[in-house]
């Protein structure tokens, strides 16, 4: 690492920022608030969301110090576990991120949808449409088109001046529509629900809404006096995206209103056609769905190479390396991954379900994950005073992280025990299919210097 370019404080704060904001404050929040049984639930899931990035965010900060090599979370498992666990997690993950592609690109069809009113569109046609966006974007992704950088960061402009806008709405006056408002039925949460019990259910939409904190495991030796800068850059990183995302959810709750919240899934459409009018809503809705477009193609870009990289390690057949000759398109792995996400539209054609179902996933892979600092601090002790980031208040922050993602992981499993049922039993097949494919060899890891 000796001689890089090292990331500043605001650089640092930046990436933080443009990891965790995605499209998800854009229909979450309509399907958190249905889990709420009161507004004090519901406010109290995204201060809580915040603080648990918080804690995550700081915990994979000094993973990535003390173990930063190539590779990702493939490497830090085995090293802290066993390879079997690296690649059942691994793939877990690659699932977990296809059915969040998925969901994302419901979210995008939901509000594209909203277009054209005319038409009765069904879950089943805003699947469909969803399917139509991913297989675009797979076909430009095989003639091996790159998004460059530019355009990434015109993105993030587009997804931040979204969000300025929603929250400027409440400075704006705004009307009742009759149209717009649907009736209220009875939703997730009822009375007779504990006030526990909904925070529960209600942090599930929230934590989809704040991932991406853990991608700061890359950054952790990247970052110029880290022992300094990334907890500064975490901290006000979170801070700046818990204050927008408490703004959104103020400006849906002053316009929209609680109970109207429920039932309203493309919710930033509503909210920008009470203040802005029909017009100022579609301009918002294309926009919107621009974003999403975006998103769908850097997954389809990134998580292949996930495979290409587990199949280097030989935990999955070579043929996952497999690149075109002409462009070093990863053939095999594009075409897996997106097969994936048309599976788990085709399954659940909803965003509730694919929601419950990448989130119950993720529960694994978080605690798996942060809980390789309590292995990595026994056996990189020879690592501390070198400069590394080392955070304050361990080991409490890790055991804070781990037992929030249990929490939400039971509250899954009361609401929807097939959803458990099955992300077990999907934990399970992989680490057979490990076992089978290296035949109980276990890969050699290098330690850390």
């Amino acid at each position: 690492m000796q001689g890089k370019q090292k990331l500043n404080l605001f650089s640092f704060t930046m990436i933080v920022v443009g990891l965790v904001i995605g499209m998800g404050i854009f229909r979450s929040a309509a399907t958190s608030a249905k889990s709420a049984i009161e507004p004090s639930v519901y406010f109290t899931a995204w201060l809580l969301g915040g603080f648990f990035a918080l804690c995550g965010a700081l915990t994979y900060a000094e993973i990535g110090s003390r173990y930063p090599v190539t590779g990702g979370y493939y490497k830090i498992f085995s090293y802290a576990y066993h390879p079997s666990i690296a690649f059942a997690i691994n793939c877990i993950i690659l699932i977990s991120n296809a059915a969040s592609l998925s969901g994302v690109a419901l979210i995008g069809s939901g509000y594209i949808t909203k277009l054209f009113p005319q038409f009765a569109w069904t879950d089943i046609d805003k699947a469909l449409i969803s399917c139509a966006a991913i297989l675009v974007f797979y076909f430009i992704n095989l003639k091996g088109l790159r998004m460059s950088s530019r355009a990434q960061n015109i993105l993030m402009v587009i997804k931040i001046s979204m969000i300025i806008v929603l929250i400027l709405a409440l400075f704006f006056p705004h009307h009742e529509l009759a149209q717009t408002v649907a009736v209220i039925t009875p939703s997730a949460a009822t009375p007779d629900m504990s006030w526990i019990q909904s925070l529960g259910i209600s942090l599930i939409a929230v934590s989809f809404t704040y991932g991406g904190y853990q991608q700061t495991i890359n950054f952790g030796n990247e970052v110029n006096q880290p022992s300094k800068n990334i907890p500064r850059g975490i901290f006000i990183g979170i801070a700046i995206i818990i204050g927008l995302y408490l703004l959104v959810n103020l400006s849906y709750y002053t316009i929209v209103g609680f109970e109207s919240m429920k039932d309203e899934h493309e919710i930033a459409y509503v909210l920008m056609n009470k203040t802005f009018g029909k017009t100022g809503a579609d301009i918002f809705s294309f926009f919107l769905f621009f974003g999403v477009l975006a998103y769908v193609n850097a997954l389809l870009m990134s998580n292949p190479r996930v495979m290409y990289a587990m199949a280097g390690e030989g935990v999955l057949p070579k043929i996952f390396a497999k690149q075109n000759p002409k462009n070093e398109v990863l053939t095999v792995s594009l075409t897996v991954f997106a097969a994936m996400c048309f599976i788990i539209l085709f399954f659940a054609q909803t965003f509730e379900k694919i929601l419950n179902f990448t989130i119950f996933l993720d529960c694994f892979g978080m605690v798996a994950s942060s809980a390789t600092i309590f292995v990595l601090r026994k056996k990189t002790k020879h690592l501390d005073g070198t400069g590394i980031y080392k955070m304050k208040f361990y080991p409490y922050l890790p055991i804070i992280f781990m037992a929030a993602y249990l929490f939400v992981g039971i509250s899954i499993a009361i609401q929807t025990p097939v959803t458990a049922l099955v992300g077990l039993a999907v934990l399970a097949a992989f680490m057979l299919i490990y076992f089978v494919v290296k035949r109980g060899k276990g890969a050699q890891i290098e330690m850390p210097q």
